[in-house]
C-alpha cells in the first residue's frame, strides 16, 4: 500500500537522538469522540482526512483523542533502538502502532499506555508517556499514535525521539531539579512550622501549609505521585484535586497575609468568591466530573492575578511587606500565563515553558517567605515600639502610677472587706447572718466541749411580729428588728457568737453556766420590753419570747439550739413575753 501523494516526508533518525528531533504536527486528524480505533484511523489517512495543525503545538481545550501520523527514516546500516517521548502530563492515554512504510502489513502495537494502569505495566519507566521502536537499518517506519485527553483536554501531539540511554540521564537531570524544588518547598513548610510554634504566629502555620500543597499538586501535575506513591490506582481527578487544595490554601493565605477583610473589605468579597470556586473545584474532582474541573481550573487561573492588584493597595496603604508579596504573585502567575498559552498553542512547548510553572512557584515561595519575615519584623517592631513607649512613660508617672496602684490596693481590699462583711452579716441588722453563727459557733463548742467551759444559747423571738408589720407597716417592723438587735448587742461579749437565723428570730451563745444563761436571758427581755418606736399611729412596743438550754455532754450547734427552739416554742405556747430554760425533764420559767 502506497502512502497519498500529500503524505509528508519522512523524518530521518539516527542512534543519536538527545531528544531536540520532534515528531511532527503535519498530519493530526481529530476525533471528537474519543471511540475510534486504529481502523478508524486508517480510513480517515486514505481519504486525505489528516490535516497539520494550525496551533504552535497544542490543540488546545478540546474534547475527545487526536491522531498523529508520521514516519521515521533510518538511513544508517544497522537498526536503531528509540524512546519516544509524550511531552507533556495531561494526558489520559496514548496508543502507538507502527508498520514498514507503505507496506500493507497490518500495525502493530508498540505502545499502550494510560494514566488508570498501574505504573509498573510501563514498559519505559518514566513520569511521562514514553514508548519504544525499532527501525530496522535502511529501512522506514510508520506510526499511527493516539492521543485520548478524556472528556475535555489539551493534547500536543508532537514528540520527542530519544537514544534510551540519553532520555535516561535526562530523566536523572530532571528527577534532580525537580527534587531540589521539593526539598526546598519541604524546608520551607518546615521551617515555617517551627516558626509558627516558636513565635505563635498564625500566618506561619497557613504558609507552611500552603508549601506543603506544592509539594502535592507539582508531584502530581509532573506524574511523580504516579511513579512513586499511587503506583496502583492513579487517576486524573488527583491532578485537579492537588490543584483545589493548592488554590485554596493560597488564597486563605494571601487573605489572611494581606488582611483584606480588614483593611480592603470590598476587595475580600472578590476573594471570598475566588474561594468558593476553588471550593467548587474540590468537589468536582472529588465527584471526578472532567469538563467541569477543567472550567472551574480555568476560572481560578483566570482571576488568580486579581490578588496582585489587591496587594498593591495594601502596599500603598503603607504594608511594605505586601510589594514583595505582589512580587513573589506576579512571578506565579507568569508561570501560570506561559502555561495556559502553551496549554492552548500560542507558545512551542519547550522544556523551559514545562517547568517554568513549578520553577515560578517555588520562586513565589521565596519571596512570600521574604514577605512573611517582612511582616513578622514589622510586627516585633510595632511591639517593641509599644514596650518602650510604655516603658518610657512607666518611668515619668511612676510616683503617680504608684500612688494609684496604692490607692486602688486600699480600693480593693476595702471592697474586699466590704464584700466578706456583707456575706458574714445580716444587712438589715448589721449581726451575724444564720450562715455565719452557726461558722462562728461550731469552733466555740469543740473549744468548750474540751476544756469543759460551760455554754448556754439564747433563742428569741419577737412576739406578735406579724401584726406589727400589718398595723403599723413594715418600715416599722424593720425598725422593731434593728432596735432589737441593739439592746441584745448590748449584753454580748467578747467570746459570745450573735446573729439574726430567721425572720424575727435571733440566736445568743454566750459562755456562762445555767444560771448565768438565764440571768443574761431575762436582762435581755426587760430590755427589750423597754423599746419604743414612734409610728404614725403613736408609739409601739413589744415583747419578746426566750428559750434557754444549756450545754450537756457532747453535743453540737445544731442540737444546742433545737433545745433552746424547743423552750421558745414552750414560752409562746404558755402565754408568750417570758424566759423558758430547757431541761431534760421538761422546761422551767
Amino acid at each position: 500500500m502506497k502512502a497519498p501523494a500529500w503524505a509528508h516526508a519522512p523524518l530521518e533518525v539516527s542512534g543519536n537522538e538527545a531528544g531536540g528531533k520532534l515528531t511532527g504536527l503535519y498530519e493530526i486528524w481529530h476525533d471528537k469522540s474519543g471511540d475510534s480505533v486504529l481502523a478508524d484511523a486508517q480510513q480517515v489517512y486514505t481519504n486525505g482526512g489528516f490535516h497539520p495543525l494550525e496551533s504552535a503545538g497544542s490543540t488546545g481545550l478540546r474534547p475527545g483523542a487526536f491522531w498523529s501520523h508520521f514516519t521515521l527514516r533510518n538511513n544508517e546500516s544497522q537498526s536503531v533502538k528509540l524512546h519516544i517521548e509524550y511531552v507533556d502530563h495531561q494526558l489520559v492515554g496514548l496508543q502507538a502502532f507502527a508498520r514498514e512504510f507503505a507496506s500493507s502489513k497490518p500495525y502493530r502495537q508498540v505502545g499502550n499506555l494510560s494514566i488508570y494502569s498501574p505504573f509498573k505495566s510501563r514498559q519505559i519507566e518514566h513520569n511521562r508517556f514514553v514508548f519504544e521502536i525499532i527501525v530496522p537499518a535502511l529501512s522506514t517506519q510508520e506510526l499511527m499514535v493516539k492521543f485520548d485527553s478524556g472528556e475535555l483536554g489539551v493534547v500536543f501531539p508532537s514528540m520527542r525521539i530519544w537514544k534510551p540511554e540519553t532520555l535516561q540521564r535526562n530523566s536523572k537531570g530532571e528527577i534532580s531539579v525537580l527534587a531540589f524544588l521539593f526539598g526546598g518547598y519541604f524546608l520551607m513548610a518546615i521551617f515555617a512550622f517551627v516558626g509558627a510554634i516558636t513565635v505563635k504566629e498564625k500566618i506561619l502555620y497557613f504558609y507552611s501549609l500552603y508549601c506543603a500543597s506544592k509539594i502535592f499538586v507539582w508531584g502530581t501535575v509532573l506524574g511523580y505521585t504516579h511513579q512513586y506513591l499511587m503506583t496502583d490506582h492513579f487517576h486524573w481527578s488527583y491532578a485537579s484535586l492537588s490543584s483545589a487544595v493548592a488554590i485554596l490554601t493560597g488564597l486563605i493565605f494571601a487573605r489572611t497575609f494581606l488582611d483584606t477583610r480588614c483593611y480592603t473589605p470590598k476587595l475580600d468579597y472578590l476573594l471570598q468568591l475566588m474561594m468558593v470556586n476553588g471550593g467548587f473545584l474540590l468537589l468536582c474532582a472529588l465527584l471526578e466530573l472532567k469538563a467541569l474541573s477543567q472550567v472551574s481550573m480555568i476560572i481560578a487561573l483566570l482571576s488568580y492575578p486579581l490578588i496582585v492588584p489587591i496587594a498593591l493597595v495594601r502596599w500603598r496603604q503603607g504594608d511594605n511587606a505586601a510589594a514583595v508579596f505582589a512580587l513573589g504573585w506576579t512571578t506565579l502567575v507568569l508561570g501560570l500565563l506561559l502555561q495556559a498559552m502553551r496549554d492552548l498553542g500560542y507558545v512551542v512547548h519547550s522544556p523551559l515553558n514545562y517547568y517554568w510553572p513549578p520553577l515560578a512557584s517555588y520562586v513565589e515561595m521565596l519571596a512570600i517567605m521574604v514577605a512573611v519575615g517582612l511582616m513578622v519584623k514589622r510586627l516585633r517592631l510595632q511591639k517593641d515600639r509599644a514596650e518602650k513607649k510604655y516603658l518610657q512613660q512607666l518611668e515619668v508617672s511612676k510616683v503617680d502610677l504608684e500612688h494609684l496602684v496604692q490607692l486602688r490596693t486600699r480600693e480593693l481590699e476595702a471592697a474586699k472587706a466590704r464584700a466578706e462583711h456583707e456575706a458574714r452579716t445580716d444587712p438589715l441588722t448589721g449581726i451575724y447572718n444564720r450562715r455565719s453563727f452557726f461558722e462562728e459557733s461550731r469552733p466555740l463548742i469543740k473549744l468548750a466541749l474540751r476544756k469543759h467551759i460551760p455554754l448556754g444559747v439564747l433563742m428569741l423571738d419577737i412576739d406578735h411580729f406579724k401584726s406589727i408589720n400589718d398595723i403599723y407597716g413594715h418600715s416599722i417592723g424593720d425598725q422593731a428588728l434593728r432596735a432589737t438587735a441593739r439592746v441584745i448587742a448590748q449584753h454580748v461579749r467578747d467570746m459570745d457568737v450573735f446573729g439574726r437565723i430567721g425572720g424575727e428570730e435571733f440566736a445568743l451563745l454566750v459562755s456562762a453556766d445555767e444560771l448565768g444563761a438565764i440571768t443574761i436571758a431575762k436582762r435581755v427581755h426587760g430590755d427589750i420590753a423597754k423599746i419604743i418606736i414612734n409610728s404614725s399611729q403613736g408609739p409601739v412596743q413589744f415583747t419578746a419570747s426566750i428559750g434557754v438550754a444549756c450545754l450537756q455532754g457532747e453535743s453540737d450547734i445544731l442540737e444546742l439550739l433545737q433545745r433552746a427552739d424547743s423552750a421558745l416554742y414552750m414560752a409562746k405556747r404558755s402565754g408568750r413575753n417570758r424566759v423558758i430554760e430547757y431541761s431534760a425533764e421538761g422546761v422551767g420559767a
